[in-house]
């Protein structure tokens, strides 16, 4: 089985706890040291071809969210999963550190690359690491889309004791009102998701299942079984659903089944055999040129 998570911030548990209660992991919003007001409104605007938020990382703050959210999110039955946020690494550790004595944690996801907020100075490997000397808890670290060498992060992240990697984070994006011309967020620009990200993330967790041995998590752009499938076959063991929540709660199980019969209306037994079939020989052999891909496969005369 392919487990389904929610990406981080797409989905309110405690309102809608049979969506939450349907994925195989709830990621919860990120939380941050301190509570957090967040990004001036418009927050959210809708495009051709998905959706911008500036939320700004909105949440209570570490000391509430143990207190009153994380006892009521282990009511769910489900694994919970914590993203953390910051704005230096002690940030990360201070975090990590107090969720891991608390038993209701399966994981943590580092959020080192929110578009809406400052980044750290220090990198994503310096962020993992701090938050590694705090806990024994699995640490997936959450990437940019828009880093130079993906990959390359994705090995200093491993090198840094993470666990996993979930890829990718929204990819920053702007849009224009059509009667003023100007720009329809608060805050000007916004991250970019839906399925116009899904080629993009495509890209970074194949180059990042080269380039690691961690487990991946997909996500970016999945709204059908086929779009899971593909993420599977780039090398992710795990996907996440996004902006495809907002639309359709019933979204993960609907994927399932679409995913489990993609995969048998191609002949592949198992789900789990899909997983890295993009990088098997012979997987671009129908090309003039090996560096080449060519797709769809079309006829090529030479005269």
């Amino acid at each position: 089985m392919i487990p389904i998570l929610n990406a981080s911030g797409c989905l309110d548990a405690l309102t809608a706890p049979d969506v939450a209660r349907s994925l195989d992991a709830f990621v919860t919003k990120t939380v941050t040291p301190l509570p957090r007001e967040g990004n001036a409104p418009v927050r959210i605007a809708e495009t051709e071809a998905g959706m911008l938020n500036s939320i700004g990382l909105a949440n209570p703050g570490i000391d509430a969210f143990l207190e009153h959210h994380l006892p009521r999110l282990a009511e769910l039955g489900v694994p919970i999963w914590v993203s953390i946020g910051g704005f230096a690494a002690e940030d990360y550790a201070a975090l990590a550190g107090l969720l891991d004595t608390r038993d209701e944690v399966a994981a943590m996801e580092l959020n080192v690359s929110c578009p809406n907020v400052e980044e750290t100075p220090e990198s994503a490997a310096e962020v993992v690491a701090a938050a590694r000397a705090q806990t024994a808890k699995r640490l997936y670290a959450k990437l940019s889309p828009a880093l130079p060498d993906v990959a390359a992060t994705a090995a200093a992240v491993q090198s840094a004791g993470a666990d996993g990697l979930s890829l990718v984070n929204t990819i920053r994006g702007l849009a224009l009102d059509p009667g003023t011309l100007r720009p329809v967020l608060g805050t000007g620009s916004g991250g970019y998701s839906g399925p116009a990200l899904r080629p993009i993330a495509l890209a970074a967790v194949f180059a990042c299942a080269r380039a690691t041995q961690l487990p991946i998590v997909g996500m970016g752009g999945v709204a059908t079984g086929r779009d899971a499938l593909e993420f599977v076959a780039a090398g992710a063991r795990s996907v996440a659903l996004g902006t495809a929540l907002f639309a359709d709660p019933e979204a993960p199980q609907r994927i399932r089944r679409e995913l489990e019969a993609e995969a048998a209306r191609l002949g592949i037994d198992s789900v789990e055999d899909a997983i890295g079939a993009a990088h098997r020989d012979g997987g671009a052999s129908d090309t003039l040129d090996s560096s080449l891909r060519v797709w769809p496969r079309k006829a090529l005369q030479i005269r």
